[in-house]
């Protein structure tokens, strides 16, 4: 029953830690950094596998790998959208 909110906190701990290693902002705050973990969590485990450490379904180093991903993907295209 707790798994789904497990689920969010540690997605938003892991969009939040991507924002931090890689000094730029996930829009949307709070809710971006949850939803720029999950999905960088599935992209992460989609793309290097399973292994390390695993919290609340999630392998730790593969899905903050991939958060950074997405992080730099999603700054970079709002990083075009302002200039324009």
């Amino acid at each position: 029953m707790l798994g789904w909110l497990w689920s969010l906190i540690v997605g938003g701990v892991i969009g939040a830690l991507a924002g931090a290693i890689t000094s730029r902002d996930v829009p949307m705050g709070i809710i971006g950094n949850i939803i720029a973990g999950l999905v960088g969590a599935w992209i992460g485990q989609s793309l290097l596998g399973t292994w390390g450490p695993s919290l609340a379904g999630m392998a730790l180093v593969p899905s903050i790998l991939g958060a950074i991903i997405l992080v730099l993907i999603v700054s970079a295209i709002f990083g075009m959208t302002k200039k324009r």
